[in-house]
């Protein structure tokens, strides 16, 4: 949502660092000198960077205009990453903890699956409401309205900047509508919760347990709303730690909640800890949200219609949101696919399919903070018309990102017995369920790099100044692939069947993102990238392999493990610079570029 003048993305956001320890920005600070005959106070309209001299590194802090400025906006931001990585890790942590909490009170049968079923509402509504679609559409308009305030400002006394703030006019406009319309959705979930089941899980046997669940879960799409909401505002502002902080809260409150009630409520418990984790989800953004944001005061009376009109924010057109929305559905639903087609399985499938699931794709999760950091980098880029900087950009992104879930992917196969025994085997989780679980991790590792390639080459489609359609389209084809082999194959393979085809659906996806991105967004040397992938990727196969043969040699799994977390990178490293898909060389000056980046933001 946005007001009513023409929405585009903006090159940077309107804040001051001093916006992140809750006092309010001041007004734009230009890097360029004002254009003769603009008024003062005006900022002039964002346009292409001159290019700076050969050799040079881009502007740096001391030098032009900048001189005896503050330290730079890269610096914070280089911080910020560093505070929101270590605060992701911490969620990912407790994450895993809650998986285990689950694994050891509930194992893997008719009551663990009841939950996962109905734990299928808050994994929609934490991609569309948190993670993509919220993001991608309310950081923007926060920032346009930020940039519209520090324009505005000039000569207006205190109180006039108040009732004209068009920040605070964007949260009264858009919030109270879309905490109703949450409410409202909340609400028929929890009534519809039968049919809710039904649809996600039509074969299973006794439906009772996860309608209860269900209608528990359902809660979570008013919070998650709002946590996302808060979110997108606090990052426009340049607050990070709070929106950084609210997966280390919901998993608190889950864990909190299954421990102290799982005697009295059984599996419900942890519905109502999910119920729970998103209030704190909320509540710990809350007074960050108020101190930098606020929430909208009514408008004086008496004010113009036209300036009524032209401050209102409304809804962003169908062309804008309709993109984002359908990518994150799409890639969403290869969740609910698996969980419709196992549904039928034998009691434990689908617990079996959520344990693999969880546990392979961290490694592609920790490769994609690369591209989390980086994406304000890139969008900046574009939007000043620097495309080669972006290109490049874009180019090293894929391969440390790449290097990274390849690693990852050679340990989750090589390793994975011994990974699942010492993280879930335990309590009501059986050695049946780690052999089960740790075979169908390794069918799921063979789309670890599809989807940190998915990741990693569908922001930049989301930095254009308008969204495409070409993200959500690939994006369609890979779950097409997916909803046909995953039916056809769960006939004769069962949940491994499942486990492919999604492995066979996310690597059609990025293929077609890395063709498409080149001849729409930017101009990467697709040949070579894929070129540079594959060989990695061989390197990861032959680290691999030596993880598999080695981990059954050591009998305690845990040292097992351990050592195979300095095996397979060192096997790893070696087979790349035999087969030259790895110079150290290379590695480092990526390494030392991706850091250098931070002192070059403005």
């Amino acid at each position: 949502m946005t007001d009513t003048t023409p929405w585009r993305r903006p090159a940077a956001a309107a804040t001051d660092v001093a916006a992140a320890a809750g006092r309010p920005p001041y007004p734009l600070r230009t890097p360029h000198p004002p254009k003769p005959g603009a008024a003062h106070g005006q900022v002039p309209a964002p346009g292409p960077r001159p290019p700076a001299p050969p050799g040079s590194a881009g502007p740096g802090p001391g030098s032009g205009p900048d001189r005896g400025a503050p330290a730079p906006l890269g610096r914070f931001l280089a911080k910020a990453a560093a505070v929101t990585a270590g605060l992701t890790a911490a969620g990912s942590v407790l994450g895993l903890a809650r998986d285990q909490t689950i694994a050891h009170l509930f194992g893997a049968g008719h009551a663990s699956d009841a939950f996962l079923i109905s734990w299928t509402v808050p994994e929609m509504a934490s991609t569309l409401l948190i993670e993509d679609a919220m993001a991608l559409l309310m950081v923007p308009a926060f920032s346009h309205a930020l940039a519209r305030r520090a324009a505005t400002r000039a000569g207006l006394s205190r109180m006039e900047a108040r009732a004209q703030d068009p920040v605070r006019l964007l949260v009264r406009a858009t919030l109270p509508r879309l905490a109703l319309f949450l409410a409202a959705v909340a609400s028929l979930l929890v009534v519809a919760a039968p049919l809710v089941v039904a649809v996600l899980a039509p074969g299973l046997p006794d439906p009772g347990l996860a309608v209860e669940c269900t209608r528990l879960t359902a809660l979570t799409v008013l919070s998650f709303g709002l946590a996302g909401y808060f979110s997108a505002a606090l990052r426009a502002h340049r607050s990070f730690v709070p929106p950084a902080a609210i997966y280390v809260s919901y998993n608190v409150g889950i864990i909190g909640t299954m421990i102290a009630l799982h005697t009295v409520w059984g599996v419900r418990a942890a519905a109502a800890g999910v119920a729970a984790g998103g209030l704190l989800m909320v509540l710990v953004q809350l007074p960050a949200f108020v101190r930098n944001v606020g929430f909208g005061q009514p408008r004086a009376k008496g004010a113009p219609r036209s300036q009524r009109d032209r401050d209102r924010p409304t809804l962003i057109a169908v062309g804008v949101i309709a993109p984002v929305i359908c990518f994150a559905v799409f890639r969403q639903s290869q969740v609910l696919v698996e969980r419709f087609l196992a549904a039928s399985l034998p009691s434990g499938a689908i617990s079996h399919l959520n344990y693999a699931q969880k546990v392979a794709q961290m490694p592609m999760v920790l490769s994609l903070m690369i591209c989390t950091v980086t994406f304000p980098v890139v969008a900046q880029a574009m939007a000043g018309g620097e495309r080669e900087k972006a290109r490049r950009r874009v180019e090293q992104d894929l391969a440390l990102a790449c290097l990274a879930v390849l690693i990852g992917t050679a340990l989750v196969i090589g390793y994975a017995p011994q990974i699942i025994e010492v993280l879930f085997e335990r309590g009501a989780f059986t050695p049946e369920d780690t052999r089960a679980t740790a075979a169908v991790m390794r069918v799921y590792g063979l789309g670890l790099l599809g989807h940190c390639l998915v990741g990693a080459l569908s922001r930049p489609f989301f930095a254009t100044t308008r969204p495409t359609w070409f993200p959500a389209l690939a994006m369609g084809a890979g779950l097409l692939v997916n909803i046909a082999g995953g039916a056809t194959a769960v006939r004769w393979w069962g949940v491994y069947g499942l486990a492919a085809a999604n492995a066979a659906g996310i690597s059609t996806t990025a293929v077609l993102l890395l063709l498409g991105i080149g001849r729409r967004i930017i101009a990467i040397q697709a040949r070579r990238v894929a070129l540079s992938i594959c060989r990695l990727a061989v390197a990861s196969f032959a680290a691999c392999g030596t993880g598999w043969i080695a981990g059954p040699m050591i009998p305690d799994p845990l040292l097992s493990a351990a050592l195979g977390c300095l095996l397979v990178p060192t096997m790893f490293a070696a087979a790349s610079m035999a087969i030259r898909a790895l110079e150290i060389t290379t590695l480092s000056a990526q390494i030392a570029h991706s850091t250098q980046r931070f002192r070059n933001v403005r």
